[in-house]
């Protein structure tokens, strides 16, 4: 008994050898920056990419659809993999699949072969990020010691686009688009190498892959991904657009049948039933959307209208990454005290007010006039928030469902930033073609004979005419971003109820199950008549990971 009881601690205890919580931290960081990263690294690339292998406009912004469609769509199995097989496992897995992916993307010679090396990306990533997630409830006590870690884990999360910028810009600048993947294979190696020393495997809950809940959660949320992006470029009466939705209704409908019926479900839909959870799930959704658009048009923006070279872009939105670590850092530290809820309602409120500011930006704007402010404000918000969410989602989870839990998280973060991102890129666009009606007549009567046959020729406003296009499409574009950041603060102020329960756990206090939390919230009855089994205790309850070594029971 007492050999069992110290195998289970040293289980789910610190690493023995190393430097501890801190490089433990950092492998687990490393690897979600990384991945995250990824989403936006390749942008400022994508001329290049186009001009190396040929690509036509509309199939260039598959190089990004192509990772965000595996990715998301794949999260939920990625996470149901690392419970059953072991997540230390896992984790490898997938890190080196996404550095084997990196690597054949770099060396691709045509298009076709660059999207295929995006989606195994996406693959591997989708394997790696929920697993690193539920690392650290393997690694580290729940209180303040795994409050710091998931401060730090999602300051990485929300950062990760704006560094993606960043690094793009320095690398296509310095050295060749091929290394915004290429940077990816010795990075991905020192973490494949370091996670064995670092980093405890988990325990391995014996069960079976819900192949058929993955297989019909994918479809349905990749057709419904490419029903937006598809509505986007060839309209809502598209019909390959009405397929996709009709398809995706179909597959997300089986999908919740599975689940239903399934003994081992890879998505436990009882986690639904936690309004806390699911309003951070909720939420996640939202404020993803708002922060993909951010980025995306941002980007356009500085250099199309303000003229920025890459690596200057890519600075651009160095402050975001700053001020997003320190806001996380900020709410991690106040959280025992406040509780999650007023940094859910504030974050949520801040990012809304910086879109609000974006949206008056025009051709007239500067980057420290009318952009950094904002920015700032943006970035403040999300860094309360991501902190935030990311405790409320996997808060309180058993053991051996952690990895589904981070799974949807993951998944309504990539999900989310995908149809927000083609609903607000189809409002750019209705935007535009109503403000380009608007310049063509002005054009006409003010352009030299050259620009106006090269307009006939082309269809296209040159500069100063196009520049004025743009930013009407981006200010447009972010008005209906505040909706969204908006939709996430009513979340946080009526569906999220912060318990005393939640407060004790974020205090590192010994928490009772959540069967035993519903029985102590009811009205109190007399001693006894609970019935058989119907104890209080907090001490030894099975299947809780408190930090403390003890696994559920079987492991």
């Amino acid at each position: 008994m007492t050999e069992s009881h110290a195998a289970s601690q040293k289980t789910a205890g610190t690493p023995e050898r190393g430097h501890g919580k801190g490089m433990t931290l950092l492998v687990i960081a490393s690897c979600q920056l990384m991945v995250v990263l990824d989403v936006t690294i390749v942008n400022i690339a994508l001329p290049h990419m186009q001009r190396a292998l040929g690509f036509s406009t509309e199939n260039l912004s598959w190089v990004v659809n192509a990772y965000t469609l595996t990715f998301g769509g794949l999260l939920l199995l990625g996470g149901r993999l690392g419970d059953i097989l072991g997540r230390r496992r896992v984790f490898i897995f997938g890190v080196l699949l996404f550095v084997f992916a990196s690597l054949l993307g770099g060396l691709s010679q045509e298009s076709w072969q660059l999207l295929a090396a995006r989606a195994l990306q996406g693959v591997g990533g989708a394997i790696a990020s929920p697993t690193a997630l539920s690392l650290i409830t393997t690694n580290f006590r729940e209180g303040p010691e795994r409050n710091k870690a998931f401060g730090v884990f999602a300051a990485v999360s929300a950062g990760g686009s704006a560094i993606g910028l960043l690094a793009g810009g320095l690398l296509v600048e310095w050295l060749d688009w091929r290394w915004v993947l290429f940077v990816n294979v010795p990075i991905g190696l020192l973490i494949a190498l370091a996670t064995p020393r670092y980093i405890r495997e988990s325990e391995r809950h014996p069960g079976h892959f819900d192949l058929l809940g993955a297989l019909t959660s994918t479809l349905g949320m990749v057709l419904l991904v490419y029903g937006f992006i598809r509505a986007s470029e060839d309209g809502w009466s598209d019909l390959l657009t009405v397929a996709a939705f009709a398809g995706s209704v179909v597959f997300l409908a089986l999908f919740l049948m599975v689940e239903r019926r399934s003994k081992q479900p890879i998505t436990p839909l009882r986690m639904f039933r936690d309004r806390n959870r699911a309003g951070a799930y909720g939420m996640m959704l939202s404020l993803a959307a708002a922060m993909f658009g951010m980025f995306f048009f941002l980007t356009l923006f500085v250099q199309n209208v303000l003229d920025f070279s890459p690596l200057r872009a890519g600075l651009a939105f160095l402050p975001v990454s700053v001020v997003i670590a320190v806001s996380a850092g900020f709410a991690s530290r106040l959280l025992p005290r406040w509780g999650p809820k007023p940094f859910m309602v504030t974050g949520a409120l801040l990012v809304a007010g910086g879109l609000a500011w974006l949206s008056r930006t025009d051709v007239h704007s500067s980057y420290a006039g009318s952009i950094l402010g904002p920015i700032l404000v943006f970035g403040t918000g999300m860094g309360m928030q991501f902190v935030s969410l990311t405790l409320m989602a996997v808060s309180g989870v058993a053991p051996r469902e952690a990895g589904a839990a981070s799974g949807v998280l993951n998944a309504t973060q990539q999900v989310g930033g995908s149809l927000g991102l083609s609903i607000l890129v189809t409002v750019f666009g209705t935007a535009s073609r109503n403000e380009a009606t608007d310049q063509i007549p002005r054009f006409l009567s003010e352009a030299t004979p050259a620009q106006q046959l090269r307009f006939r020729r082309t269809g296209q406003l040159p500069p100063p005419w196009s520049d004025q296009v743009l930013a009407s499409g981006v200010s447009t574009a972010f008005v209906v971003s505040v909706v969204f950041a908006i939709v996430a603060a009513l979340v946080a102020l009526f569906v999220v109820q912060v318990r005393a329960s939640d407060l004790e756990r974020l205090r590192g206090g010994a928490v009772m199950p959540a069967a035993e939390q519903a029985t102590a919230e009811r009205p109190q009855k007399p001693p006894g008549a609970d019935g058989p089994g119907g104890t209080t205790s907090t001490g030894d309850a099975p299947g809780r990971d408190r930090g403390g070594g003890k696994q559920p029971p079987g492991s």
